[in-house]
């Protein structure tokens, strides 16, 4: 943020890493308009069935909605690694990946959002592993996305937004 704010405290790292889920009413219906730390089986345990409305577009109806958001500085894909290191041969790679033990090389930076898989665990390191894999001297960064269930959708939303 440079210099315009004065200061920043640092709280420490997040308990769930992910932004809230912004939750509304439209027609009598029981929307999700951003997925966020709530996942939406913990809504649904509650309230019944409810309906996403995920925007991605440049008109959003909540925070977090626009197509292209969360982004890097550095490009990033989000695929099969093995196809995307690939295809990438030859530049420096970051990768953010969930749970993969067979990812080495010589020009490859490793984020693993989760060693065990644990998708809150993900969630809380997505964040610092984007601006981490942002800062480092890597060309460009490739991701996996997670089992897309409970918190593993939001993740994946975040990637999406994210990714080229």
């Amino acid at each position: 943020m440079g210099d315009k704010i004065a200061y920043i405290l640092d709280g420490g790292p997040c308990e769930v890493g992910l932004e809230s889920t912004i939750v509304g009413i439209e027609d009598d219906t029981v929307c999700v308009f951003r997925l966020g730390g709530l996942a939406l089986e913990e809504i649904e345990k509650v309230i019944g069935k409810t309906e996403l409305r995920i925007n991605n577009s440049s008109n959003p109806v909540s925070p977090g909605q626009l197509k292209s958001h969360y982004a890097p500085k550095k490009p990033l894909y989000i695929g099969d690694l093995k196809q995307l290191i690939e295809k990438n041969k030859g530049k420096k790679i970051a990768i953010i990946c969930f749970g993969e033990e067979n990812i080495k090389g010589k020009d490859i930076i490793v984020f693993d959002l989760s060693k065990n898989k644990n998708l809150k665990e993900a969630a809380i390191n997505l964040f610092k592993f984007l601006r981490l894999a942002d800062e480092s001297d890597a060309d460009i960064v490739l991701c996996q996305e997670v089992s897309d269930t409970g918190l593993g959708r939001a993740i994946n939303d975040r990637l999406r937004r994210a990714a080229c």
